[in-house]
């Protein structure tokens, strides 16, 4: 038994060991991208600020970061535009060059991945940061998922449970832990979704507030889970630990939930590296982030983001290292290699849309 358990310790070891050189390649690889990255940076300072839409004859919300179409001539489908658009603290801070090409790309893998245990809204992606949807009627409500206590947000867990708070989202939670600590078990920690500011809410609120009946917060609480619990197995095994995200759902024309907008993007989740983490949570330091929470930490120790009115902007390296993370996380959770090639392309945007809308 004893020499059973040393050889799975060394195996789980070996294995360990892999993940981090592969972690590591991938970490050389895509530093070799930067000239390119601070070149399409240029280009976008010396640009228009802001391109032209996508399609002409439709309603167009600009949300955080996507720009979303509903086409008058297609009222069965949305056109999702990702862009570089970076924001935190409810307000906008920079824009990062191929961010919306990776949180498209990567959001249409997590679609695939997952397809078996959620319906989502996905039609086709006629563009590397384009993606067309079946148009559904969002719940005001974001699933927030969690596998650690940590964040610095207004609306983070650690944030409300180092304030005293022992009870978030009408969960309980023990005394005694600490900063990025893995949870006993993964949560739902649901917030409202309001033009201004998101706030904490309990299921039993969302379902006596009229956003969901009982029967869908039921389900797609459950549905939230059990992708999220997927998300940290892939995710491990590419040397990463998923920690948190948040998920949209909404009903679909025949009244089912489906899944929606992103899922277990960089932007919507936090990724550490797995190799470090043990370490460094016992030292009491904070894990290897590649996601956007070091641009969030580097604003705090700055300013207030909340509440000063005017904010130091975000330098070059800073943005062109954010984009990097963001292509880094592309490559290890797909396993491909990112393609600036069709990211830069020189399309016409609005025919390659119209013609994907067109057949189907």
């Amino acid at each position: 038994m004893q020499a059973l358990h040393k050889s799975s310790l060394k195996a789980a070891k070996r294995l360990q060991q892999s993940m981090q050189a592969a972690v590591d390649a991938a970490q050389e690889r895509t530093k070799g991208y930067l000239p390119q990255i601070q070149a399409a940076l240029d280009k976008i300072k010396a640009g228009d600020a802001k391109p032209p839409p996508l399609i002409k004859d439709a309603e167009l919300y600009t949300g955080k970061v996507r720009d979303v179409y509903k086409p008058a001539k297609f009222p069965a489908h949305v056109v999702l535009a990702a862009t570089g658009r970076q924001s935190a603290f409810d307000r906008a801070l920079a824009t990062v060059p191929f961010k919306g090409a990776v949180l498209n790309q990567v959001s249409r893998w997590w679609f695939d991945a997952t397809k078996d245990l959620a319906a989502n809204h996905v039609r086709a992606s006629p563009l590397p940061d384009v993606l067309v949807a079946a148009r559904c009627a969002a719940f005001p409500v974001e699933f927030v998922v969690r596998g650690y206590i940590t964040g610095s947000t207004d609306t983070s867990l650690w944030t409300h449970y180092k304030n005293g708070e022992r009870n978030y989202c009408g969960l309980d939670f023990p005394e005694g832990l600490v900063k990025n600590q893995k949870l006993a078990a993964n949560v739902c920690t649901p917030t409202t979704k309001d033009a201004v500011h998101d706030e904490p809410i309990s299921g039993e609120n969302i379902v006596s507030s009229g956003r969901m009946t009982q029967a869908q917060w039921d389900e797609c609480r459950n549905k939230a889970l059990a992708i999220f619990a997927r998300g940290q197995e892939i995710a491990a095994s590419r040397g990463l630990v998923l920690v948190d995200t948040k998920f949209e759902f909404g009903l679909a024309d025949n009244g089912t939930c489906v899944l929606i907008d992103e899922v277990l993007t960089p932007d919507s989740s936090r990724y550490w590296l797995a190799h470090s983490y043990e370490a460094r949570f016992g030292a009491g330091q904070e894990p290897e982030n590649i996601d956007k929470e070091f641009l969030r930490l580097w604003y705090r120790e700055r300013c207030d983001p909340y509440k000063d009115e005017t904010i130091p902007a975000a330098p070059d390296e800073l943005v062109c290292e954010l984009s990097r993370r963001y292509i880094l996380l592309f490559e290890l959770i797909t396993g491909g290699t990112f393609d600036f090639a069709e990211a830069s392309a020189d399309t016409d945007r609005p025919a390659a849309v119209e013609a994907c809308l067109a057949g189907l």
